[in-house]
C-alpha cells in the first residue's frame, strides 16, 4: 500500500490557516517555543515563484504569547 506524505509547506498553505484549525498551530508553536501561544492573526504570505525549483512561501503570524508580548513568526 503506497503511503501518501503531506509536506509542512502543504500543511501550513492548506490546513493550518483556517481559523477552524488555529488549535493545531496553537499546539504546535506552543510546543517548540515552551510557552502558551494564542494566534491574534495570519499576515499576508509571499510566495518565491521565480525558479521552478525555488517554491517556497514565507507565512507570517502575530502570536500573543504567555506575558503578553507580541510575537510575529515566519514559517
Amino acid at each position: 500500500m503506497e503511503r501518501t506524505l503531506i509536506s509542512f509547506d502543504w500543511a501550513m498553505k492548506n490546513l493550518l490557516r483556517s481559523k477552524g484549525n488555529f488549535g493545531i498551530l496553537e499546539g504546535f508553536l506552543s510546543e517548540l517555543l515552551f510557552t502558551d501561544i494564542s494566534i491574534v492573526e495570519i499576515l499576508e504570505s509571499e510566495s518565491n515563484r521565480a525558479d521552478v525549483n525555488n517554491k517556497q512561501n514565507q507565512v507570517d503570524i502575530k502570536v500573543r504569547d504567555a506575558d503578553g508580548q507580541l510575537i510575529l513568526i515566519e514559517v
